[in-house]
């Protein structure tokens, strides 16, 4: 996977969509130097356009924003499945945030193709359900296991 920045908060306790993007804003924001207010809204405004869910207990929420030198990622895992809204009804648990640099089209386009594919995999995600640590978990993204 090509991010400059992968972060991993495992076991959370976020009761809605809203929660997600608050905490994952928080975590990116301040170890990419931007605004989490800035990345909350943007996150907040793809996700009015439709549901980033893609099914199986997963959602990759994405936005591109102007400020983000790299592209980076958020991966959340949920202690308890949230409604977002997926086309299969599944509640998700398991949450990527994507960032990419805004005008980085074709690579933001790459990397959701890669996340899609590489959670389309059972055990892949049941890998993901079963790491606790967020080092591990990072780990698990980075070596290709994953995408």
């Amino acid at each position: 996977m090509t991010l400059g920045h992968l972060q991993a908060l495992s076991d959370q306790s976020l009761l809605s969509k809203k929660r997600v993007f608050e905490r994952a804003a928080e975590a990116m924001g301040g170890s990419l130097n931007l605004s989490s207010e800035t990345i909350y809204r943007a996150l907040l405004e793809r996700e009015k356009l439709g549901s980033t869910a893609i099914g199986e207990g997963i959602a990759i929420p994405h936005c591109r924003i102007n400020d983000c030198a790299v592209p980076a990622g958020c991966l959340v895992t949920l202690q308890e499945p949230i409604d977002f809204g997926s086309a299969d009804g599944q509640d998700v648990d398991i949450i990527f945030v994507l960032l990419v640099p805004e005008e980085a089209t074709e690579v933001h386009l790459k990397l959701l193709a890669a996340l899609a594919r590489s959670f389309s995999h059972a055990e892949v995600r049941d890998r993901v359900r079963q790491t606790q640590d967020p080092e591990a978990l990072k780990q698990l993204l980075l070596r290709g296991d994953a995408a």
